[in-house]
């Protein structure tokens, strides 16, 4: 092999080693919830509809690190793990915005698997929703 080659594939092989490895999940979940300000803000006359309770479809997508490339977290598993943390049935969500939902799933998350960086997705009928990168050390 060549020097450039060898560079090359060293290179390669470094870059594979200093990865940053997540695994994803997907579920959905009903869930009611409302937007109060929606009621009283005249910036949002448009949308006050939003103020009392109606129905959506929550889609999540989560995103954790691993360390490693042969399933340290189990992609069933963590599924069910994180599906389990929402009650059955249609959630209750009261005023809760998807930033504020996926915050507690955060903390939820974290305390079983401390020290990784988390990225959360949930939307409202996978139509419009939030994205947040929990990282282990904040990169804003």
């Amino acid at each position: 092999m060549d020097q450039v080659n060898q560079a090359r594939v060293e290179m390669q092989n470094q870059i594979v080693e200093n990865a940053q490895k997540m695994i994803w999940v997907t579920f959905q979940r009903e869930g009611i919830h409302r937007y109060p300000a929606a009621l009283e803000d005249p910036n949002l006359e448009d949308v006050k509809f939003l103020g009392y309770d109606h129905r959506h479809i929550f889609h999540f997508k989560i995103y954790i690190e691993v360390f490693h490339d042969d399933r340290e977290i189990e992609f069933i598993q963590f599924k069910r793990f994180c599906e389990q943390l929402f009650d059955l049935g249609t959630l209750q969500l009261d005023y809760k915005s998807c930033e504020m939902i996926s915050d507690d799933l955060y903390y939820k998350i974290a305390e079983k698997y401390p020290f990784r960086n988390v990225w959360i997705s949930v939307s409202e009928d996978n139509e419009n929703g939030s994205f947040i990168k929990y990282n282990k050390f904040n990169t804003k």
